[in-house]
Order: C-alpha cells, then structure tokens, then sequence
C-alpha cells in the first residue's frame, strides 16, 4: 500500500492510499471547522451547515444528489465534530470521478433555498430533541460543558433549539465564508483510487478557490464542574471527566492504554470490579478522547438509584489502586488492543481515509505505520502507573449525573476521597 500526498497552490491538500486488490474506494473532504470554531450566536451552524450541504446546489436538486451516488450503488454521508465537518461517499472504482464532482458540488454550489431550510430546520430541531431523551448521549453534553465551560469546546455539537430556530441562508453563507477556504479542507481518498487522477481532478474543481484568513480556535482551559439533574428514569446515569494529553502530546498513548486497562473491554478493572463482582452495572467503560490542545479521559456507567453512590466511590477507589499496582500484564493486553484495533480498522478504505485525513490535519503528512506501533510498544508500566497517579489524585475533573441521583456523592465528596 502506499499514500501519497500533494498540496495545491491555493493550499489545498489532497493525501490517498492506494490499496491492491479492492473494487471499490471511500473518498471525501473533510473540513477543519466543527463546533468548536463557532462564535457563540453560530453554535449549531457547523451541524446545521453538514444538513444543507444535501439539500441542493445550483446544478443538482437534493434528490439528483442522492440518486447520482444510489444509481451506482454507492453511499454518501457527512458528520460534524468538535473540530471537523466531513463528508464522505463510497463507490466502485469506476465511480470516483462521480464521487468528488458530486463533493464538490455541494461544497462549493449550495444554494440554500429558504424553503428547504425551514424542512431540515425541523428534522435538527427533531435530532436535538432525540438526543434529549437519550440518557447515555445528552450526559456528555453536559459533561463537556462543566469540563470547558463557557468556551466553544465546551458547547454541544447540535446547538440550542433557540439559535438553531434562528439561522438562515445569511448565517450559513457566514459560516462557509469564514470557514471552508482551501487551507481547511483536506480531500482523503483510500481503496482502489489513482492519486495523480485525484490530484487532476482536484485542481479542476479547488485549485480556483482563494485563499482565506485562516481563523484559530480559541485555546482551550479544562475547568471541572459538576451537573446534576434528577429525572425519574429507570437508571441513574454517571460520567466523570479528566483533562488529558491533547492529540499532538505523545503522552495521548499512555491516555489511551490506561483508558483501556481501566476501562476497555471486560477484562478492565471497572467491569471486573463494579459490573462482575458486585454486580452495580450492566455498562461502564473508560475512554480517552483528545483534541488539538487538551484532551478528556471519561468514565461512564449506568446503574440504580440505590447503587449509584456505591459505584461512584468504587469508581474513585479503583481509580487510586490503578496508580499503585496496574500491572505488566495490563499493560501488554491493553496495548495489543490498540494495535490490533489500529490494524483491523486498517482493512476498511473507509476507516483508512479517515485516519489519512487526520494526520494530515495533525502534523500535515501520513507518519509511518511503524511509528504509531512503536510509540505505543515504547509505553511502559512506569509511564501507565505516573498518569493513573494523575488521574486518581491530581488531574481537574469534571462530573456529570442524569436520573434518579439523589444519593450519588458530590463532585467535591469524591475529590476529598481522591486526595485521601
């Protein structure tokens, strides 16, 4: 397999990984704007914006788009984050040239017809109220609001009803402007792809763009907090947060195989603890999640009413025996989870695309396979053991609870007995 990469003269960069023996590529654009490059009046547009971009351009009705990609089999999609908007498609080999005149039509073409806005403006007024009555979802909205409050990283990624009932076609125009320059977007393609075509055919539909002021989101200051809304719901919801290595820190690795040890899979330390020999939970894991400057290892569970302050001290309680005593063994399972999920994720072009336009975003080329292995492989059971010790005693945390939570513990209760 072998990735390739080219700038244009604008700045728009194109990176592709040829792999062998596939009758089909995922190719997209994704677009360094996400939630967190909102002003606070625009929170919501970068997801309102993702909508529209299939609901017509000057050349293509909403319908024309859909049917262009499903009349040769294929798949488009988009999502927004934090930090990135991307839309992706899926076809056969033949079909990629379709594919990214399709990609750049709705990116460079929209046409926001005011009718249409009104309609999507339901269906994200309807997503925010799903996302509303989905317990194990809205609980991390809250929980990155206490994490980074008052600040764009903090905000949720669908927005307030009441902003998104405002915008129209002025605001969405804004946005792009601001925004979707040549500098910001990263054209990601994997699978059965030629890169010296897409670059060809990037330079026919981007290499006319100008370039923009590049606008840099506002550094981020991890703070802690608690929410705590009671509701009556069958379980009580709990999540902790704590700030961790942003992405560019190396440090992001031992995050994530003391996230796993913690907390991956079944054999962690809080699934055996809290779920298989106490029996407090059906779900809980860990995970550590990470930006360009900061990062968060959470910790989420759910469970009942009269179990939930013993979860949340056994939670802590756990927290602190890892820093002393995580183990070789731990260690070693925790980092072939990553390798081996580095590795399978690696068999899908769509998976491979994505992490492609990732590096190039995060340090603007692909590192070698090797490199990432060997940084993990380089972890040791020292450097899990110093980071658990920051996380059971020094780390800010963040709190976020959601149901039947009157007898769960307070923020401060659990940060005196992380300092016991």
């Amino acid at each position: 397999m072998s990735t390739q990469t080219h700038t244009l003269s604008n700045g728009f960069r194109i990176v592709t990984e040829h792999m062998p023996g596939l009758a089909s590529a995922s190719i997209g654009v994704w677009v360094g704007a996400g939630a967190r490059h909102e002003a606070s009046d625009q929170n919501g547009i970068a997801h309102f914006l993702e909508h529209m971009a299939f609901k017509g351009t000057q050349k293509r009705s909403a319908l024309q788009i859909a049917e262009a990609i499903e009349d040769v089999g294929g798949y488009i999609n988009a999502y927004t984050s934090r930090e990135v908007t991307a839309y992706y498609v899926r076809v056969l080999e033949n079909d990629v040239p379709l594919a990214l005149d399709v990609l750049a039509d709705i990116l460079l073409n929209p046409v926001f017809d005011e009718s249409e806005i009104e309609v999507e403006r339901g269906v994200i007024l309807q997503e925010i109220g799903q996302a509303l009555d989905t317990p194990d979802d809205v609980i991390f909205d809250w929980l990155q609001e206490q994490a980074y409050p008052e600040q764009p990283l903090g905000r949720t990624i669908l927005g307030p009803s009441e902003r998104v009932s405002a915008f129209d076609r002025n605001d969405l125009a804004r946005f792009v402007g601001q925004h979707y320059g040549p500098e910001q977007m990263i054209l990601s393609a994997a699978g059965a792809v030629d890169h010296d075509t897409l670059v060809r055919m990037a330079e026919e539909f981007f290499g006319h763009l100008p370039r923009r002021p590049l606008l840099v989101a506002d550094a981020a200051r991890f703070s802690g907090g608690e929410f705590r809304q009671g509701k009556a719901l069958e379980q009580a919801h709990f999540a902790l947060a704590f700030e961790s290595p942003g992405y560019r820190d190396d440090a992001i690795y031992t995050a994530q195989v003391y996230a796993s040890a913690i907390g991956g899979g079944m054999s962690s330390r809080l699934f055996q603890e809290i779920r298989e020999n106490r029996g407090l939970c059906y779900t809980i894991f860990a995970q550590a999640g990470a930006y360009a400057d900061t990062g968060m290892t959470t910790i989420y569970a759910g469970t009942s009413a009269d179990q939930i302050s013993d979860l949340a001290t056994i939670t802590v309680d756990e927290m602190k025996r890892a820093a002393g005593d995580i183990s070789q063994a731990e260690v070693d399972r925790a980092r072939a989870q990553m390798k081996a999920g580095l590795l399978m994720g690696l068999e899908s072009p769509s998976n491979r695309a994505e992490r492609l336009a990732r590096l190039v975003q995060i340090w603007d080329r692909v590192p070698p396979l090797a490199e990432s292995v060997a940084l993990i492989d380089a972890i040791t059971v020292t450097d899990v053991r110093d980071f658990a010790e920051q996380m059971a005693g020094k780390a800010p945390m963040a709190m976020a609870l959601y149901g039947p939570v009157d007898a769960a513990p307070s923020r401060d209760a659990l940060e005196e007995r992380r300092a016991a």
